[in-house]
């Protein structure tokens, strides 16, 4: 036990003649930790993008509460009549009348 724990630190397995199915065995090892390596990186990305894109959503809908409200105000009719009396119209002070025609047979 303990000469074969003394052969693996000192690399014997390494360089023994049956060195080459270690040696594949380690490529491969080496292979697949750099692959979950890539594919950690590429999550990280996916996690970064999504939290960026969900703070622009956030804004996104802020400003279209902000429009929608001024929106909604300048439509007001108070906000009307302020705005055309600058321009010299002013609202009518009699009311509309229903205009009948009547046909003559």
């Amino acid at each position: 036990m303990k000469k074969n724990f003394y052969n693996i630190i000192k690399g014997k397995f390494l360089v023994s003649d049956d060195a080459f199915k270690n040696w594949r065995f380690i490529i491969f090892l080496s292979l697949l930790a750099l692959m979950m390596i890539a594919s950690s990186h590429q999550a990280d990305k996916k996690v970064h993008e999504i939290a960026r894109l969900n703070n622009e959503v956030k804004e996104l809908k802020s400003e279209y509460v902000d429009v929608r409200m001024q929106l909604m105000q300048s439509k007001m009719e108070s906000k009307i009549i302020k705005a055309m009396e600058k321009r010299g119209l002013f609202p009518s002070e009699i009311p509309p009348q229903k205009i009948v025609i009547q046909k003559s047979e």
